[in-house]
């Protein structure tokens, strides 16, 4: 895929355990994605060389999540401000490009740091004037809100998103170490409702938006959810053979409760808090 020269990269930042999730994102992103966003798209793997249409495969190498992300930021991305978007965070609603296209535009211009594009119970905001498609760009309230940093979909200055990964820090590790950093240096953080996650409702004041989209997560731990199954029976409706076999897959590892590659669950434990178990144990 040959690159424009834009300010904006939407970074897919995966795994190669979750290759199986790869081909559902990719269809259910180019249903709803508008390709007049005015932003490059990466989808990033560890090792794995895959072929997603519309996207620059790019690959980080092995490592822990926020080590791999920074290889990433530094030496294979050019643009200054990031869409952070993970595999598992399936699209189905279409997406309004008038919308993202102003916001980059305001984000540039206002050297704002971290908008948040997905709806949660978690924040606690503050309206502003600025509307955009009558989305309300509010404010973060840092003292009360939770998950200051979140993996969720969220547009980064990648310099500000940089000095939040931590060498060695996994996933959610990270979220919970870098949102007491961000609490103790309480920057501005935006919030807009663009995105209902998981159908959560709007959490600001907003003005008869236009176009919201949605997206589902749909894996848990790595491990398929319920959320899944309204992709699944999509897909299974198909005309293209190749995609109801890879949605019977896919409902076979919802019915099983199976990883997304047959291995053990991830761990969410920190290394000192197993090996204390460990001691424990003995």
């Amino acid at each position: 895929m040959s690159l424009q020269n834009k300010n904006v990269a939407l970074l897919v930042h995966s795994c190669d355990r979750y290759e199986l999730l790869y081909k559902a994102f990719e269809i259910f992103f180019s249903k709803n994605w508008d390709s007049a966003i005015n932003c490059n798209c990466y989808f990033a793997t560890e090792e794995k060389q895959v072929d997603i249409a519309g996207f620059k495969n790019i690959q980080s190498g092995k490592g822990e999540w926020a080590d791999r992300l920074a290889f990433l930021l530094r030496e294979k991305i050019k643009e200054p401000y990031i869409i952070y978007v993970q595999e598992d965070m399936w699209l189905n609603k279409k997406v309004n490009a008038a919308f993202f296209n102003k916001l980059f535009e305001l984000t540039k211009n206002n050297n704002w740091q971290q908008v948040k594009l997905h709806s949660s119970g978690v924040y606690k905001t503050t309206a502003t004037e600025i509307f955009i498609e009558g989305f309300n760009v509010a404010v973060i309230d840092n003292e009360v809100s939770d998950f200051l940093m979140s993996h969720q979909i969220t547009l980064w200055n990648k310099d500000f998103l940089l000095k939040q990964l931590y060498k060695k820090e996994h996933p959610w590790r990270n979220e919970r170490k870098a949102t007491k950093r961000l609490r103790k240096l309480n920057p501005i953080i935006h919030h807009v409702d663009y995105f209902a996650e998981n159908s959560y409702n709007e959490i600001n004041i907003n003005n008869n938006p236009v176009l919201r989209s949605e997206y589902l997560t749909i894996s848990v731990n790595g491990t398929l959810n319920s959320n899944a199954n309204s992709y699944i029976n999509e897909m299974l409706k198909s005309e293209d053979l190749s995609i109801k076999e890879y949605a019977k897959k896919l409902a076979f590892n919802l019915q099983n409760n199976m990883t997304h590659d047959g291995k053990p669950r991830p761990q969410k434990m920190d290394l000192y808090k197993r090996i204390k178990k460990w001691i424990r144990g003995r």
